[in-house]
Order: structure tokens, then C-alpha cells, then sequence
């Protein structure tokens, strides 16, 4: 008779935050697994699932053990630790009804499994019921020296590795007896742990490093940090001895050498026949590059420069974090598309840098995506034209639509950015009713997709003929005036032209 077969509990180190830093067996783990787990607080988002989030894949049952309580109090009966016990048991019940069934279950860890990490509790209910195998990874620790570009520790020096949660006069009598030193677990630690690094004279040699190797990396002396900016994820770093100097980018950090700059360029509307010599100058001098992800995946990758990508939504955050990058003495270049004073990141950096001017700013201009579009078709923009974006995430609708009927009551041509998105998928035709209370219906729009791109397409219709079903976020619109004209091409495409002479 055949036994059944049970399934394998692997606990896999993600490395300190970097996806890039998994190994290349976690790698294949994850994405083979049936079951993934992953510990989160009550707010649901878990760090380790976003580091995996590459390489997960359609159809894999995902286990969220959500932590009961974290550092708040709690009302059950055992308290605090009866409570995270009950959690670890019902936990481990959970994952063993998956391995009893067969199923293998890849249960997710920030840095090494079983450095100061939650699988180690798991492992301990669950390694004598089932085959367990541990994949380490690499530590906060190795990833914060790697951040610094200082060695840990040579020869025969000794590095400790403690928790912020001793008690400061324990620390400090350890730090005191050791060559180098890392304290984890900071957070609301991180007062006593400073008190503890100058009880114990070793203060000015001491480092605070923050989410290592992410996009959200920081690193400072430790003395120069502001305890209400500290997170659970960062430690305090007291580097080999024998290390002289930490390089330019660690003193950059500290501030020693002064602000660097920051300089906002456009990449134009697609490729990098369409990014003027300027702009590729400045790219190719920058350390890092900060933008929305898919913008920066255009520009090249380089080994010596730092890529930190975010999402198209924060505007404001993206400009703070690239001033911050600039003050510690980066060359920074924000990337937008098209040209960045044109509904792009110019004018949100510029906001941020005059709240604090103490960083040099400059602008780069880029050919647009309205300059682009018109040019697939002619020269629709070859007399007065305005250019409005649809988007009512940062103004009212109802400003909008004052602004569409002045617009076509001034009979200017109308370049029209952010027309749709997933969300707004009724603007194109209120707007278009709006324009034909003072248009003709036949006064053509020109409908420019992905110009450049490889999903290019153009289409000229008339402004009554204009479905919202015909445009989506990847589109521009432009809508003529009174004078715009369509004339056949002798590759029998439409020509569409805007008179630079206004009947009288």
C-alpha cells in the first residue's frame, strides 16, 4: 500500500528588500510553490509578498497570517504572548492542513529565515511533523554594510549582533567589549539604543541605516537622526574599526560634502530618437534616476547609477525623495515623458525645492506628446492652441468644463492630455457635449495613440462622431478650431492643417 505524500515546508529568505537580491533558488521556489504564506500586521500589507511579488505567479493559494497585535495591547486572557502563541499554533495548523494534503508550502521571510525572523516559529511547530528545508538569504545586516561600503569586520575582529529591545545599560557594557556591532529591532528602541552607543563612547563611529537596498533606503550618522522619522525596519551599524573612511556616497549621505543637483528632464513622447543630446547629457551624468516606473524603464540601464521607480501617483513624494537624494550630494535626474513642465514632475519638484531652497534645480525641456501627435497628421497646431488635461484627480470637474467652454468659445485648437484612465471612463463624451455647444460637428479630432511607440495608431473623425469607446489612457486627443482643415495626402492619409492666417 502507498503512503501518502506530504509536503515540504521551505522558509525563504527574501534578502534585506531588493527583488533582485533573492536567490536564484528562492526564485524557482516561489514560483513552483503551490502555497504561498506570508506574515503582515493588521494593515494587511506585507513586505515579504512584495519583495516575491516578481516571481509569483497566476493560480498560487496565498496563506496571509495576519499578526493579532503587533506592539499594541490586547485583552486576551494570556496577554501579549498568549497571544502571538495562540496565533503561532492556529498558524501552523493552517500551514499543515496544506502539508498534509501534499501540498508544499513556501512560507515567505524578510532577510534570512532564521535571523530574527518570524519563520523560525513555524519551523519549531512544524520541522518534526513534515520535511522542512530553510533557504537563507541575505541579512538586513550584510545589506546595510553593503549600503555603507564598509566592511563589517577583518581578521580576527569581533562583530555582535544585538536587539534594540536590551536594556540601554546591557548594550552599552556589550558595546563597549566589541570590535563591531549591529542593532537590530529599532523603531521605539531607537533613543535607548543611541543612549547606549554614547554611554559606551562609540557614538561618532555609528551609522543608521534605513530599509536597505530598497528605494526608500537612508542612511545617516546616527547622531544626526530624528527618532520620530524612525521605522521598525532599519538598524544602528558600527563598522569595522579598521575601516578609515566610508566612501563618497556614505559622506554624501551625511551631508559633509553639500547639496548636489537635481535636474528634471523629458525623455519625449517614446524612444530615444525623440530625447534631445541635452537631456541624454544629463541622464548619462546623473547617480540617480527617480520617476514613474515605466518612464524610467526607457532610459538604460547603468551598473554605477541608482534606479528608484514609484508609482504615477506620487508626484509629490517622488519630489521630495529626489531633493532629499540631492542634499546628500547625488546628481539626481527626475524623468518624465513628453516635456516635464507639461502636466509632469517640473512643477512638483519646483513646489518642494521652494519650500527649502536650498538645492540647485533645473529644467530640460522634451519634445511633447501634442507636438507628436500633431506631426503624425500635419500641423493641427500651426495657429493659437491651448492644452488642457481631462484628469480631475488634482482639480474639480466643474473647473474643466469652465475652462472647455472658454476654450472652444475663443475657437482655439485644443490639445486635450489625460482624456480617459481605467477610473474615468465618461469624461471624452461629456467633454466633447461641451465643445459642441460653440463647434461645428464636423470640426476634426485627431486621435493619437502610443505615438512612437510599437502600438502606434492615429485616426482623424469628426468631433460629433467622437466615442468614448475610441479612446483610452494611452491616448491624446486634438480638437480643431473653426479654421482647422482636412485635405487628402498623396498617400491618400488625412492632412490636417490650422491656417496661420484668421479670416478677417
Amino acid at each position: 500500500m502507498s503512503s501518502k505524500r506530504e509536503g515540504t515546508l521551505y522558509g525563504v529568505g527574501l534578502g534585506p528588500g531588493d527583488p533582485e537580491l533573492v536567490t536564484v533558488k528562492a526564485a524557482r521556489l516561489i514560483e513552483n510553490a503551490e502555497v504561498i504564506a506570508y506574515h503582515s500586521a493588521r494593515h494587511g500589507r506585507s513586505i515579504a509578498r512584495s519583495v516575491a511579488e516578481p516571481y509569483l505567479r497566476p493560480g498560487q493559494i496565498e496563506e496571509a497570517l495576519v499578526y493579532p497585535v503587533t506592539t499594541e495591547t490586547t485583552n486576551h486572557a494570556g496577554g501579549y504572548q498568549g497571544a502571538i502563541d495562540e496565533f503561532y499554533a492556529e498558524c501552523a495548523d493552517r500551514l499543515a492542513a496544506h502539508l498534509g494534503a501534499g501540498r508544499d508550502v513556501v512560507l515567505l521571510a524578510e532577510g534570512d529565515p532564521l535571523f530574527y525572523g518570524s519563520y523560525m516559529h513555524m519551523h519549531k511547530r512544524l520541522a518534526g511533523r513534515f520535511r522542512a528545508e530553510v533557504v537563507p538569504g541575505v541579512t538586513s545586516v550584510s545589506g546595510a554594510s553593503a549600503v555603507l561600503g564598509s566592511p563589517l569586520a577583518e581578521r580576527d575582529e569581533v562583530l555582535t549582533v544585538l536587539p534594540g529591545t536590551l536594556g540601554t545599560e546591557e548594550l552599552a557594557e556589550r558595546l563597549r567589549s566589541t570590535d563591531a556591532a549591529a542593532v537590530m529591532k529599532l523603531g521605539r528602541t531607537f533613543e535607548g539604543v543611541r543612549a547606549a552607543f554614547e554611554k559606551a563612547g562609540r557614538l561618532d563611529d555609528a551609522w543608521y541605516v534605513e530599509r536597505a537596498t530598497t528605494d526608500r533606503q537612508r542612511f545617516r550618522p546616527l547622531s544626526e537622526v530624528d527618532p520620530e522619522t524612525v521605522p521598525y525596519f532599519s538598524l544602528a551599524l558600527l563598522p569595522s574599526p579598521a575601516s578609515t573612511a566610508l566612501p563618497a556616497a556614505a559622506r554624501a549621505d551625511a551631508g559633509s560634502p553639500g547639496p548636489g543637483e537635481v535636474v528634471v528632464v523629458g525623455l519625449g513622447p517614446a524612444g530615444r530618437e525623440w530625447t534631445t543630446p541635452e537631456a541624454q547629457a544629463a541622464l548619462a551624468a546623473a547617480d540617480d534616476l527617480v520617476g514613474y516606473g515605466p518612464y524610467l524603464a526607457r532610459v538604460p540601464d547603468n551598473p554605477r547609477q541608482r534606479k528608484h521607480p514609484s508609482d504615477n501617483r506620487v508626484e509629490a513624494e517622488r519630489a521630495a525623495f529626489a531633493l532629499d537624494l540631492a542634499r546628500r550630494g547625488a546628481k539626481v535626474a527626475v524623468v518624465s515623458s513628453g516635456d516635464p513642465g507639461v502636466f509632469a514632475m517640473a512643477s512638483a519638484v519646483l513646489e518642494a525645492a521652494a519650500e527649502t531652497p536650498d538645492v540647485p534645480v533645473r529644467v530640460l525641456p522634451g519634445l511633447t506628446a501634442a507636438q507628436a501627435v500633431a506631426s503624425r497628421v500635419g500641423a493641427p497646431l500651426g495657429h493659437d492652441f491651448c492644452v488642457l488635461s481631462l484628469s480631475d484627480r488634482l482639480k474639480p470637474w466643474e473647473v474643466i468644463v469652465e475652462r472647455l467652454r472658454a476654450v472652444a468659445a475663443a475657437d482655439l485648437v485644443l490639445a486635450i492630455y489625460n482624456p480617459a484612465s481605467r477610473s474615468r471612463d465618461w469624461q471624452v463624451a461629456a467633454a466633447r457635449d461641451v465643445l459642441l455647444e460653440h463647434r461645428a460637428p464636423d470640426t476634426p479630432v485627431v486621435i493619437g495613440r502610443d505615438v512612437g511607440g510599437p502600438r502606434e495608431s492615429v485616426a482623424v473623425v469628426r468631433l460629433d462622431e467622437l466615442r468614448q469607446s475610441d479612446v483610452d489612457m494611452r491616448c491624446l486627443l486634438l480638437v480643431g478650431s473653426s479654421t482647422t482643415r482636412v485635405a487628402a495626402g498623396a498617400d491618400g492619409r488625412d492632412v490636417v492643417y490650422t491656417p496661420r492666417r484668421y479670416p478677417a
